[in-house]
């Protein structure tokens, strides 16, 4: 075979919107369906409001109106306008924008120039409106070029800009838009911002304490005393510890960013944090014993913020601004003081406080030897370990596909072996269960490390202590849609939610959505996942097509499996909405059996029967 050429012709040179759209990951990240929170339609959005952020951090527009219709996106601020004669240029030239000039804006989240033009080249249109002192400019794009380009007009509306996109399907394929994403983003950013009201599709969010706000909506259940709420210049901070919880949670932002994989800031917390009681109750605790249960927001301003990626979800800075003081010295001091002063005043939480440190360190003892010899156990079992068919790339690494990391949790070997054969041996690990997990609700963290089968996911995950070297971005919970596959659902989540609950919060956790039937002519396939998904096949293929109703994962051939867990893959977010105390929801669902859950129980008892030509099926119970 002629080795290609190499010459003059290979050289090519791609204008700002052919290469974003070749190498959007770049710019944006991963790509998705909509399923993570973290997809590139919601990094779209994220770009195009924070500059309406931008704006009123400046000191300019009150309020922010956010709308979705299907797959259209419009946000609308009520700023000074981008000046008119460089609405053009804002969002179709790289590296131009405003945000170079220190002065206009000092601690702005977007520096480089190039987010609103990345969402212009992904989206299939693209419509931007500025209102400026009584005037507006109109321009209308389709993939990043030009298509209406209308003159300066007179005006009587409000000031300020309107962006309206589509993503692009050729970009995203077939995706969606899970609202809770959309209003968790908004909350982030009342949050943050105290005062500013966001209206998302006519629901407002609007917070006036800040991060003390975020943490009383998103804590899991009772806390051990009041949040520490502690404010300075460029930096905000609350605290508590949770009753019925384990491990470490955060919540961290940079210029009103979610740092969601944390930094050099959140590193420099939990180390202030230590440092801090330390000295306070003059008593070398260990760090794991101070830290344990907490649940904690920070929040800092950084002038020229230095972020790992353009997606800007791990801050790397290591001053709080060019030639300051460093970001470890910065919060140090400001814990140190803060913290100090607050134990002080508050002798009630201070006492708590050492009794929740010494209650940490006495079940740590009390672990210890436990924990040893699960940790040899699995440590053995890992290299020859049959539950755990690992994959080459992981979420804890720089690997480049790290964000496609996935691990699935199948309910024994005819599923899993189904999937190991035709998975992505490079992002994708199956991880089998023996039969239904114990029921973890109510139990000390003592059975993780007692429970062979909890002690091994654990340490497949490796999320002994915390997240931060998590090993898969998405665990997805494989089992069949059946009663038992239902109820091993609910056992693992029971699991996650108990000790591992930031797992969750963070979206890392999903239920696998496979086919619930086959209908297929000889000339084509349709796989449907809802009874209304086969009727629309029926009646497309026409006739009276073969119609095959799957029980279970095992029944689905590996041939067939490929197609599910490719990149058409239907995964469910598992969602804890903001308010709900994690402990309230598993003791209804996973424990005792209460009066109050027989009678939904009883009341949303249906049975289902399929009727339909060509299926043979049982009768099946749902709730």
């Amino acid at each position: 075979m002629a080795e290609p050429k190499y010459n003059e012709d290979s050289v090519k040179s791609l204008d700002w919107k052919e290469h974003i759209r070749l190498r959007p990951g770049m710019y944006i990240g991963k790509l998705g369906d909509g399923s993570s929170q973290d997809d590139g339609i919601y990094i779209l959005m994220k770009e195009t409001i924070d500059n309406c952020i931008d704006e009123h951090v400046m000191g300019y527009g009150k309020h922010v109106d956010i709308t979705v219709r299907d797959k259209s996106v419009t946000v609308r601020d009520y700023g000074r306008g981008i000046p008119l004669g460089k609405v053009i240029d804002c969002v179709s030239k790289i590296n131009t924008g405003a945000k170079y000039d220190s002065e206009a804006f000092k601690k702005s989240v977007g520096l480089n120039g190039v987010g609103t033009k990345a969402v212009n080249a992904l989206a299939s249109n693209f419509i931007i409106q500025s209102i400026r002192e009584g005037k507006i400019k109109v321009a209308e794009f389709e993939r990043g070029t030009i298509q209406k380009d209308t003159s300066i007009k007179a005006s009587d509306q409000n000031s300020g800009t309107i962006v309206t996109f589509t993503p692009d399907e050729k970009i995203f394929g077939k995706y969606h838009f899970i609202h809770e994403y959309i209003e968790r983003m908004c909350w982030n950013y009342a949050y943050l911002n105290t005062g500013l009201k966001l209206n998302f599709n006519g629901k407002e969010f609007v917070s006036m304490n800040g991060l003390m706000d975020l943490l009383e909506r998103n804590l899991s259940g009772p806390i051990l005393f009041p949040i520490i709420h502690l404010k300075g210049e460029d930096i905000e901070v609350a605290m508590t510890h949770a009753e019925m919880q384990y491990g470490e949670e955060y919540y961290s932002f940079v210029n009103g960013q979610h740092t969601t994989q944390g930094g050099t800031h959140q590193a420099a917390f939990r180390e202030a944090i230590v440092k801090t009681i330390r000295e306070f109750y003059k008593k070398e605790f260990e760090a794991g014993d101070i830290r344990t249960s907490i649940v904690a927001a920070i929040s800092v301003k950084v002038q020229e913020p230095v972020f790992e990626s353009q997606t800007k979800t791990k801050l790397g800075s290591q001053e709080i601004a060019p030639g300051g003081k460093s970001m470890k010295a910065f919060i140090g001091d400001f814990v140190k003081e803060a913290l100090d002063n607050y134990l002080h005043k508050n002798p009630a939480t201070a006492d708590t406080l050492l009794k929740k440190i010494q209650q940490s360190e006495k079940e740590r003892k009390e672990l210890s030897g436990i924990q040893k010899l699960a940790r040899e156990r699995a440590k053995k079992a890992s290299l020859h370990n049959r539950k755990l068919r690992d994959c080459r790339a992981h979420y804890n690494t720089n690997d480049d596909r790290r964000q496609d990391t996935t691990l699935f949790i199948c309910e024994g070997d005819s599923a899993s072996g189904s999937i190991t054969k035709v998975r992505d041996v490079n992002t994708q690990a199956v991880f089998s269960l023996k039969g239904k997990p114990l029921n973890a609700f109510g139990l000390s963290k003592k059975v993780v490390y007692e429970n062979e089968e909890f002690n091994l996911l654990q340490a497949a995950l490796n999320i002994e202590d915390n997240l931060e070297e998590l090993r898969y971005n998405q665990v997805v919970i494989s089992t069949d849609a059946d009663v038992d596959g239902m109820h091993i659902r609910l056992l693992l989540l029971t699991f996650f939610l108990q000790f591992f609950p930031d797992l969750v919060k963070n979206g890392h956790v999903y239920i696998l959505q496979t086919p619930l039937f086959r209908v297929r002519n000889k000339k084509e396939t349709i796989y449907c996942y809802s009874e209304d998904e086969r009727r629309a096949a029926m009646t497309k293929l026409g006739g009276k097509p073969e119609i095959t109703r799957f029980k279970g994962l095992g029944e689905i051939s590996p041939d067939e499996f490929k197609n599910f867990i490719g990149k058409d893959m239907r995964i469910e977010p598992v969602i804890i909405g903001g308010g709900q105390s994690i402990t309230e929801i598993l003791s209804y669902y996973m424990g005792k059996n209460t009066q109050e859950r027989q009678d939904f129980i009883i009341n949303n008892l249906k049975i289902e029967k399929d009727v339909v030509e060509g299926v043979v099926n049982e009768p099946v119970l749902s709730a």
